[in-house]
């Protein structure tokens, strides 16, 4: 991704700095510093936190973080004294403080900002979200792991954002514990993450819409629909599944969940632990390496053990069963043919329980369908002549 602030231009993809647009040489660990204090914006980062993230944990003096600080000023015409770009916050870390812009060659059509705004769900939790875009509106089902500013700039969600915004304004929002909602919430059945979705769709004034439900964000889609056809226009459901993996008959697949539950316990958001590399491993085993380690960061961003723990027991407990019958929309299932989150036979079982919905099988091993595969463009194909072909 590319960012920009005051005279500077920060190139993530091809690791280049330029001021002024000059490209100014700077040192790979100064430059992830840079990096990573883009990536989070007026939040404070610990000194812990930079060490993690920046030098993998290993055992690093203060001096030496505060020499690459100095030098990462001093790349984008900072100091100490002024402090404009990166702020000292005295005895616990620093924060980025420049203003943010996305850069020319980053914006695309109708996708030129977001701007994140707060609901409260029928049992107060406060649900952040977004709507870019232009077109029919598109609502994206909230899903395990989402941040609505990390996701703005990630090279795992930010092309289908682009290109979803191409065609449709595309309202999406974070769940309830995790991203830039409320971490402290309940978080325990369907019915609430479909409380949340509701809360969403009056907030941003949608009267009739589509919805996008991918991996758990299907079940909750799914109980939308059934519960209001009068709003649904068509349903679009990719990656998911009709009973979560503690439900289901296959007891290899409820092996799986505990095992995930076990790793998750004792290596979230820790670079390099077991379950970083199985996390990865499993959504994304096609992605680049800049996609993967998006992916990971992810996750100390969005939500904490705890609750990602919450979540995840939550969501393999969701049973979307009995609502299947129910759905009247114009329906279309897609799933990529090796899928190692959730199997093709869900999505099978899912086109098969909807009246006349459609099916698309998509040749991936990636349960997050990324640009450079070729089901990139039938997943988009597929999508843009369900949705305009059928207003």
């Amino acid at each position: 991704m590319k960012y920009r602030f005051g005279p500077c231009d920060l190139d993530t993809a091809n690791h280049v700095l330029t001021v002024n647009g000059q490209a100014r040489q700077v040192e790979p660990q100064v430059f992830d510093l840079l990096r990573y204090m883009v990536e989070n914006p007026g939040r404070m980062v610990s000194r812990d936190e930079l060490i993690e993230a920046v030098w993998g944990g290993r055992i690093v003096s203060d001096s030496t973080i505060s020499a690459r600080i100095s030098a990462a000023r001093q790349a984008v015409d900072d100091d100490g004294t002024r402090q404009a770009v990166i702020k000292t916050v005295p005895r616990r870390g620093f924060r980025f403080v420049a203003a943010l812009e996305p850069a020319a060659s980053a914006i695309s059509p109708g996708l030129a900002g977001q701007r994140v705004r707060f609901t409260a769900s029928s049992d107060g939790t406060q649900i952040a979200y977004a709507t870019t875009g232009a077109g029919m509106p598109l609502v994206r089902a909230g899903h395990w792991l989402s941040h609505l500013e990390h996701d703005w700039h990630s090279p795992v969600w930010r092309p289908l954002l682009d290109e979803l915004g191409r065609s449709f304004a595309v309202t999406r929002y974070d769940q309830r514990g995790n991203g830039l909602s409320d971490w402290d919430a309940e978080i325990s059945s369907l019915d609430v993450f479909v409380d949340d979705l509701s809360a969403v769709v009056d907030a941003a004034g949608l009267d009739r819409f589509a919805i996008y439900g991918t991996s758990q964000g299907a079940p909750i889609a799914i109980a939308y629909a059934a519960r209001h056809p009068q709003r649904v226009s068509h349903l679009i459901l990719q990656g998911g599944y009709v009973r979560g993996r503690m439900l289901r008959a296959a007891a290899a697949e409820r092996e799986q969940g505990q095992a995930l539950l076990t790793l998750m316990r004792h290596g979230w958001g820790k670079a390099g632990s077991p379950f970083i590399k199985t996390f990865t491993t499993l959504y994304i085993p096609d992605g680049t390496t800049e996609q993967t380690q998006s992916l990971a960061e992810l996750q100390r961003l969005t939500t904490s053990p705890e609750n990602a723990i919450k979540l995840r027991t939550a969501v393999d407990n969701f049973d979307a069963a009995d609502y299947l019958g129910k759905v009247l929309c114009p329906t279309l299932v897609l799933h990529a043919r090796n899928d190692a989150i959730h199997p093709l036979d869900q999505g099978r079982k899912l086109a098969a329980g909807i009246t006349n919905a459609e099916f698309v099988m998509l040749e991936s091993a990636n349960h997050v369908i990324l640009p450079q595969e070729p089901a990139w463009q039938t997943l988009f194909d597929a999508i843009r002549g369900f949705l305009l072909e059928r207003q």
